[in-house]
């Protein structure tokens, strides 16, 4: 398998493999070929990115983020979170730019960035980026600082918000979890204000999480998500802008 090619890996079904019927109908429809399967199957190829359940009903999918980043062979692959009801109904995506494991390494940080084309302007422009975290995260500041950029810290998720309305950024890092509320409903807010709807938004992880806090988090993204289905329509211009 290339990573041109245009096969995608569901993770976190589990057991129930027709939950993702729905979703693979989805995907199908933008053109691309989608299995489900587990984290033994990465050997075996490189897939274009990975589709990951993060709802209360997936198999363990906060784990699965956590190993991925945590492994240097894995960590570049592209992994969209998305909620998937008990029943398969796609209940809503959220295109994070990437995550990152703290404490942060700064060549790392370098290395992406460069990838994704971040660090072109810094020399030529004071740039901004937005650290949204209870207790700061020096590490993310110092790589941010390492990279050309001037660094914003904000400690709740309503204070970034409103730092993200009145001024330019150039990209955001959050914790997954905030005071007020979770990095996914941070990004959601910024997604309905024109100055933050394409701020790149990264999402910054424990590197272990505890069970209670798997739990914690996904009933909190199943409270933003509210129930509601994304139709086949809604889905695929989501997944484009992601």
């Amino acid at each position: 398998m290339t990573e041109s090619s245009r096969e995608l890996l569901l993770l976190g079904i589990g057991d129930a493999p027709g939950r993702s019927d729905t979703l693979i109908a989805y995907l199908a429809e933008a053109g691309y070929l989608v299995r489900s399967g587990t984290l033994r199957d990465l050997p075996q190829g490189r897939p274009l990115g990975i589709v990951l359940d993060i709802s209360p009903f997936a198999d363990d999918g906060w784990g699965i983020l956590l190993e991925l980043k945590k492994n240097s062979s894995t960590r570049d692959i592209p992994v969209l979170p998305l909620y998937l009801s008990e029943e398969g109904k796609v209940g809503g995506i959220f295109p994070v730019a990437g995550f990152f494991i703290l404490p942060m390494e700064t060549e790392y940080l370098l290395k992406k960035l460069a990838v994704l084309g971040m660090t072109d302007d810094t020399e030529m422009w004071d740039l901004q980026t937005l650290i949204v975290s209870r207790k700061g995260e020096e590490s993310v500041a110092k790589a941010m600082v390492a990279a050309g950029f001037d660094v914003v810290n904000a400690y709740t998720g309503k204070e970034a918000v409103a730092l993200a309305s009145i001024g330019p950024f150039y990209s955001a890092y959050s914790s997954l979890m905030l005071p007020d509320m979770s990095a996914f409903e941070l990004m959601e807010k910024f997604s309905h204000h024109p100055r933050t709807r394409t701020l790149p938004f990264f999402v910054l992880l424990k590197d272990e999480l505890k069970e209670g806090e798997k739990k914690a988090i996904s009933r909190e993204i199943a409270h933003l998500v509210r129930k509601k289905e994304l139709t086949k329509e809604e889905f695929l211009q989501a997944l484009r802008r992601r």
